[in-house]
């Protein structure tokens, strides 16, 4: 597996290929957005972990050039931990983030974690079809009338899970333990962001009627 350090700083650079080597990452490093776009164009990488607050291009403008040419799976680092900044980067593509200073052992959690999703085999369960919706588990492709959905890799599993269990309400907790495992040290509202983000991208591709329903006090559900 292949990673991408996205950050300004030298010594958080390094401390970050530490503990990544130390799993036996393969690592490559940015010290900011444009050359980490350069990079992204030029090479395959498995993962990107991203600062925000960098010079020339910041997290927040990396992040809408990125997910222009890749679905990258994408961690965000962050000084702030409010709900504002957590909100700005998961809509606009990240999947996951992390608050500065952090563990060690909560970073490889949610690097192995994210990393385990965008790499899954679901051989026995290939394509899932829902009202002109088509998921290619395998290849983790989306469409809509033969249209290509461009989804990040949590919104592709959200998506993947409340079509697989349609019918049924599915609460933030189970959404998170489907998507992000036990282990996840996040906030349950997180998955609020992305079914917005899903919801926007599904009307945006030409999906009519909304197929991801509020279930008040409970979660979300497909029909």
């Amino acid at each position: 597996m292949k990673i991408l350090i996205v950050d300004d700083e030298f010594e958080m650079r390094q401390l970050l290929r530490l503990y990544l080597q130390q799993e036996s990452y393969r690592v490559e490093e940015a010290e900011n957005g444009r050359e980490a776009y350069e990079k992204i164009i030029k090479n395959d990488f498995d993962l990107m972990i991203l600062d925000v607050m960098m010079p020339i291009m910041d997290g927040w403008q990396t992040i809408e050039e990125v997910r222009k040419v890749s679905e990258i799976p994408i961690i965000m680092l962050t000084a702030k931990g409010t709900v504002k900044d957590k909100v700005t980067g998961l809509s606009r593509g990240a999947d996951d983030y992390l608050v500065k200073p952090f563990e060690e052992e909560e970073l490889m959690a949610r690097v192995q974690a994210l990393l385990r999703r965008s790499h899954s085999s679901e051989a026995n369960d290939e394509v899932l079809k829902y009202e002109g919706i088509i998921l290619n588990l395998s290849s983790r492709d989306g469409s809509y009338m033969n249209e290509k959905l461009i989804l990040t890799h949590t919104e592709f599993d959200l998506l993947k899970e409340l079509i697989k269990h349609r019918g049924k309400a599915l609460s933030r907790e189970q959404l998170v333990e489907l998507i992000w495992g036990i282990e996840f040290m996040g906030e349950d509202r997180t998955v609020d962001t992305h079914i917005k983000n899903l919801r926007e991208k599904l009307k945006a591709a030409g999906v009519k009627k909304p197929i991801v329903k509020t279930v008040w006090g409970i979660g979300y559900k497909v029909e």
